[in-house]
């Protein structure tokens, strides 16, 4: 067998780039794919997302790479090994609070680690309606906690005092499993742009802090109404507020929280979800119980929930929740506006002269239906009554929050 010289990951990680070289990793071997990057059967895009790093987590999103045909072809390209040090992942910091968070896709464009925060590359974006898991953009305001299924508790308080204590298997087996898809949003989503015109607070997001997913779980409703939770007509102030096992060096909890009015609505279709696009939830996104509010700011779908209480609107439960400038005046953002933006092509682009094919996502929150999205001059999705605002401008906000102007994406049109 031939003698293959060996490599560090932090000199494979040096070839990214077709002028450099295109290196990639598969278990110990290292690969140059300089020359397949254009023949890659999927584009060279997607192939560039691995460059410089292990191929098995982009291939386990797309089965066909594990047919023995195409590690045949991989074979061709084979310019070394791994060193022995770098052949297996590194130690952990055990002292570090966030050492315990699970293992992220490597395709995830992290807008910081420690709280991770991540969203998907936008060609990835809309490979597919419903988002892979491994992809749905994470949100994380804290660690991640580590949650014993077995020994899981749901804390649901009613009025009086009455309350209920459910585990993972009763909430699964005591109330009817509903699924419904929806799309989360954070309210920062696009803030990059805001921050363009005068500088705002918070995480960076471009277009990807969106995703997709099909939802199982519990209704909210049938929970609170087992709880003894019933409407309050005609008083607008009830919410229904929910904390996390997500918590602080203080011990205090991420939290947030919804009408009541839309918590009991069979229409919102609020869950308790415990599956995510027919799997159990991710640690990332919520292991093992979950709220899921369709059509609102992703903010209030509270991850790793362990209370659920009836409280009037001035009896928050504690938040670290920075979706808003002032928790005391300002009202916390619940249904988001028509949303659009443009997937493909990327900025700065260089596309040939003629007819191009442009990819993107439309959406519309509170459950309403996008009526059109207008091509041409301009890219914005329109919904009865509702439409984009052509520039960010007249909608900037401290916080960078629902920015949801026209997307525009400048390319140079090659001939």
């Amino acid at each position: 067998a031939p003698q293959f010289p060996r490599y560090t990951r932090a000199e494979v990680a040096q070839h990214r780039t077709p002028k450099e070289r295109v290196w990639v990793t598969y278990g110990t071997e290292v690969f140059d794919v300089t020359d397949f990057v254009e023949l890659h059967p999927g584009g060279p895009d997607k192939i560039l997302l691995a460059a410089g790093g292990a191929l098995e987590p982009f291939w386990a999103l797309y089965a066909v790479h594990g047919q023995p045909h195409v590690l045949e072809l991989l074979r061709d390209y084979k310019v070394g090994e791994l060193s022995p040090e770098d052949a297996a992942p590194p130690p952990g910091d055990t002292e570090d609070p966030f050492a315990g968070d699970p293992p992220r896709h490597p395709a995830l464009r992290v807008n910081s680690l420690k709280p991770f925060n991540a969203e998907p590359p936008p060609e990835l974006l809309t490979q597919s309606f419903l988002t892979p898991n491994e992809l749905f953009f994470t949100r994380n305001h804290l660690p991640v906690p580590a949650v014993e299924p077995g020994s899981y508790r749901l804390r649901v308080e009613g009025p009086g005092g009455r309350a209920l204590s459910l585990s993972l298997s009763e909430l699964r087996q005591r109330f009817p499993k509903h699924e419904v898809t929806a799309t989360l949003q954070c309210a920062g989503n696009r803030r990059s742009e805001m921050s363009r015109v005068r500088p705002v607070k918070g995480l960076p997001w471009d277009i990807g802090a969106i995703s997709t997913a099909r939802w199982g779980g519990a209704r909210l409703r049938d929970v609170l109404l087992a709880a003894g939770v019933g409407d309050h007509t005609g008083d607008g102030e009830w919410h229904v507020c929910f904390e996390g096992l997500d918590t602080d060096a203080s011990g205090t909890p991420y939290g947030a929280s919804i009408p009541l009015k839309r918590a009991l609505s069979a229409e919102a279709e609020v869950l308790l979800a415990y599956e995510m696009n027919g799997r159990e939830l991710p640690r990332d996104h919520g292991f093992p119980v979950r709220v899921v509010v369709p059509g609102v700011v992703g903010a209030r779908s509270v991850k790793w929930l362990r209370s659920v209480a009836q409280k009037d609107y001035k009896g928050f439960c504690p938040s670290v929740d920075w979706d808003s400038v002032d928790f005391g005046a300002a009202p916390a953002i619940q249904e988001l506006p028509v949303q659009s933006a443009i997937t493909e092509p990327r900025p700065g682009a260089a596309v040939p002269a003629g007819e191009l094919t442009v990819k993107g996502y439309a959406w519309s929150g509170g459950g309403r239906e996008v009526i059109r999205v207008s091509g041409g001059r301009r890219w914005g999705g329109e919904m009865r009554y509702n439409v984009q605002p052509d520039t960010v401008g007249p909608i900037w906000n401290l916080r960078g929050v629902l920015s949801n102007a026209w997307h525009r994406v400048p390319v140079t049109v090659t001939r």
